[in-house]
């Protein structure tokens, strides 16, 4: 049995909906169902009764809810013991981090508090942000570092989890520039000349940000998806080199657009704004994470 079976298992039986549920645990629906059968499998019992919506537990089910709650909280407490005890060097902290955070936020970041605090020995795990999230969930890391929007929350319990926020990123819709300095693209472009399209893969989480966007525009944007990636910086040499349109966090794009090699494609309902926030487990105290927490708590970097 995996403990994040029956995390699923709680998360799906407090919302009832194996979407929402899904969503919550950052995974697909149909990724998040193969899990609850493989917890039931592993019990050899049906815990959710499916004929109903919203979803209810079946008789088992209400009873192993509060054993698998028990079976966590137990998890949590004998991860923060073994990591008192651990025989790793104390003095590095371990951040989880989005691929773009780790190329733009984070290096004048840790610049900053290393102005404040001195020399900080890191390990810097680059993930999408599922995984980046996960792996602060999961025990992986001291510290995560990830965007946050109203509308694409990170569900972090807040009883469990605290967080900072450290400041903000805007996602803009970007092209190569021309001789004269201007995009080679604008938006919304048209039903006869659709602008080709550099898109996120759906699970991406700045994808799921530019649906957002697209969503809520005021005109419908004519787009031709061409190509499809996670990261922002294999959309950005795309860009680069003429084969479309791509949002992408501005953050990542200052040398470029100071080099007048790419520029905007849109402004005002085109363009989004990002909260970066640093996250950690409530009771995981080391001397060197409570410094570097402290200092950001504090101000420094922002």
């Amino acid at each position: 049995m995996e403990l994040k079976w029956v995390e699923d298992f709680l998360q799906l039986a407090e919302t009832g909906s194996f979407s929402r549920a899904a969503e919550l645990r950052y995974v697909t629906q149909p990724a998040f169902s193969r899990r609850i059968r493989a917890l039931e499998q592993w019990l050899g019992a049906e815990l959710i009764d499916r004929t109903s919506y919203p979803t209810r537990l079946t008789k088992a089910g209400e009873q192993f809810r509060e054993r698998a709650a028990e079976i966590v909280r137990q998890s949590i407490d004998a991860r923060a013991i073994a990591r008192g005890l651990q025989s790793a060097p104390t003095d590095t902290i371990l951040f989880a981090a989005p691929h773009t955070l780790t190329l733009t936020f984070f290096p004048a970041w840790l610049h900053a508090l290393e102005k404040k605090l001195g020399r900080i020995k890191v390990k810097l795990l680059a993930l999408n942000v599922h995984d980046a999230v996960m792996s602060l969930v999961e025990g992986h890391c001291d510290l995560l570092l990830c965007y946050h929007h109203t509308n694409q929350p990170v569900q972090l319990d807040e009883s469990r989890y605290e967080m900072i926020v450290l400041g903000s990123e805007t996602i803009a819709p970007f092209a190569k520039a021309d001789s004269t300095g201007r995009a080679l693209f604008a938006l919304p472009g048209s039903e006869q000349r659709k602008i080709p399209y550099l898109s996120y893969t759906p699970q991406a989480y700045l994808g799921r940000m530019v649906e957002l966007i697209l969503q809520q525009a005021p005109v419908r944007a004519h787009l031709d998806c061409v190509y499809e990636n996670d990261m922002s910086e294999a959309l950005k040499v795309m860009a680069l080199e003429g084969h479309g349109l791509a949002w992408l966090p501005e953050s990542a794009v200052t040398r470029e657009l100071k080099g007048k090699r790419l520029a905007r494609c849109g402004e005002g309902p085109w363009v989004g704004t990002m909260e970066v926030r640093l996250y950690r487990e409530r009771g995981a105290q080391r001397e060197v994470v409570d410094a570097v927490w402290n200092a950001a708590l504090a101000g420094v970097g922002r």
